[in-house]
């Protein structure tokens, strides 16, 4: 291997995060080019050729201005944690708010940062000007462009969101090579253990890469879970550690006593290894909760569950107006698809199916027809494309997911949101349990976050983090995001069969 690939393996971290810092700059500094020229072609800049030479340096000081305070806004909101969220969600809404920020910081800055040129009056002020010219911009402020600033801060959005999308496809293609990942090991080899260890393979791109177990009973030692070996005890800890350069132990055993886990994070923070606890109760934990205290005794409290009007008034709107303009848009493609549905084989165009909404409420979910009507009904769906249920343009539909587009039509109903969890079918509903239920407390969606995870591919039932962190951290904005991304998906072909 080169020098320069040891280095990145070794040193990972710090050199994404120079490099983002880096490309972050960049990527503000061509925005603020490209808002220059967009204001430029909308009349917000003086084309003189005798001012565009004073323009240019004008604008100059200000992108320099602009870089700084999105830069240290982009800090503030957490975009150079190394600790990322589910599939990156959280960092993609920071993007809008700290540009938002930035933008009204930007106008705080114009105002009080402006050259100044009049006398002191008093003594306080006199005190203060020499401090205030020093920092001034020493351009006048009211020859600035608020339709450039406005088109220079859209752009900046556009420009991030899509710069941090490749950034984290970049990231994610290095740890499945290997680069950059963490060796880390698993205390326990119980139910909450090997969750974990699912977690692990379904998503290589987290950057930890499983070394393998450790288990207090020494009968377990050798055996395999999961192609992953239970590697010794924990009187082999220290050893293993250095065997394997582990730099991170999950514990994940649900009914050892307190003192042990205490006892256990105490020997592992002496070998300077970071100690990761798994609670028996994480699914509780994946509600918003809050930490509160009974003298001194810790308490976790579910937060408020009452809706926010606002936000679903807002959710709302959202449906009704990209329900409307998909099916005013894609008239033409409904009507192509009806006929080439109705050409390959007998039956209807629209697949009609019962399916469970919010609060348990049954509605009858429509779709394009993919299968032959004599072997379609209340089965699993299909998994692959191979599948002979599933005729030749139905697998074309599948693809695109264009056989989920009558589902505006329950949008417009009021029976499904566009964004929110997979509707399912009266008998798997039925084998919920408490946990399963909390998917029923939000309306129903055509795409939400397990559409666009790994995870898509498996039972929706069997993947319930990816709903309970939508249900607890429902937003406007969130919605956008997920919308997005899934256009993506959509566009590379992964609609999930």
């Amino acid at each position: 291997m080169s020098f320069s690939g040891q280095f990145l393996r070794r040193h990972f971290e710090p050199v994404v995060l120079s490099a983002q810092v880096l490309v972050d700059l960049l990527v503000v500094l061509f925005a603020c080019w490209l808002g220059y020229l967009v204001g430029e072609r909308l009349g917000g800049i003086e084309t003189d050729p005798s001012l565009l030479g004073m323009q240019a340096r004008r604008y100059q000081e200000l992108s320099a201005l602009i870089a700084a305070v999105c830069l240290v806004t982009f800090h503030a909101f957490g975009l150079y944690s190394p600790v990322k969220s589910l599939l990156n969600m959280e960092e993609f809404k920071a993007v809008t708010k700290s540009t938002l920020v930035s933008f009204l910081v930007l106008f705080v800055l114009l105002i009080f940062l402006r050259s100044t040129r009049q006398d002191p009056q008093g003594p306080v002020y006199a005190w203060l000007v020499p401090l205030h010219q020093w920092i001034d911009l020493n351009i006048n402020t009211n020859a600035i462009s608020r339709l450039t600033l406005v088109a220079t801060f859209f752009l900046i959005l556009c420009s991030m969101t899509a710069s941090r999308f490749a950034s984290f496809k970049i990231i994610q293609l290095l740890h499945q090579r290997g680069i950059g990942n963490n060796n880390v090991l698993i205390y326990g080899t119980g139910d909450t253990a090997r969750h974990l260890q699912r977690k692990f393979m379904l998503v290589p791109t987290l950057g930890l890469n499983l070394v393998g177990f450790i288990d207090d009973d020494p009968v377990n030692v050798g055996q395999v879970i999961e192609r992953s070996r239970v590697l010794g005890t924990f009187d082999d800890i220290e050893r293993l550690v250095g065997l394997h350069k582990v730099s991170a132990v999950f514990v994940a055993v649900a009914d050892a006593p307190d003192e042990r886990v205490v006892h256990l994070m105490a020997e592992l923070d002496r070998l300077g290894v970071t100690s990761h606890v798994v609670p028996h109760f994480y699914h509780v934990l994946q509600f918003k909760v809050r930490m509160e205290t009974l003298d001194s005794i810790p308490l976790i409290t579910r937060a408020s569950r009452r809706p926010n009007l606002f936000g679903q008034l807002a959710k709302r709107c959202l449906d009704l107006a990209l329900s409307f303009g998909v099916l005013l848009v894609l008239a033409p493609v409904f009507v192509i698809t009806a006929i080439l549905i109705k050409r390959e084989s007998p039956g209807p165009v629209f697949f009609e199916q019962q399916r469970i909404g919010k609060d348990g409420k049954p509605f009858r979910m429509y779709k394009f027809r993919t299968m032959h009507t004599h072997l379609s009904g209340d089965a699993p769906k299909p998994n692959s494309g191979a599948d002979p249920r599933v005729t030749a343009i139905g697998r074309w539909l599948r693809r695109f997911s264009l056989d989920e587009l009558p589902q505006f039509l329950n949008v417009l109903l009021g029976d499904m949101s566009v964004v929110g969890p997979r509707p399912e079918m009266r008998f798997i509903v039925d084998q919920y349990g408490p946990l399963d239920r909390e998917r029923l407390r939000a309306k129903p969606g055509i795409t939400g976050l397990w559409q666009i995870s790994y995870a898509r591919q498996m039972a929706i039932h069997d993947n319930l983090d990816y709903d309970l962190y939508y249900i607890e951290h429902q937003s406007f904005l969130l919605d956008v995001v997920i919308i997005a991304l899934t256009l993506f998906a959509v566009v590379k072909g992964t609609g999930a069969y």
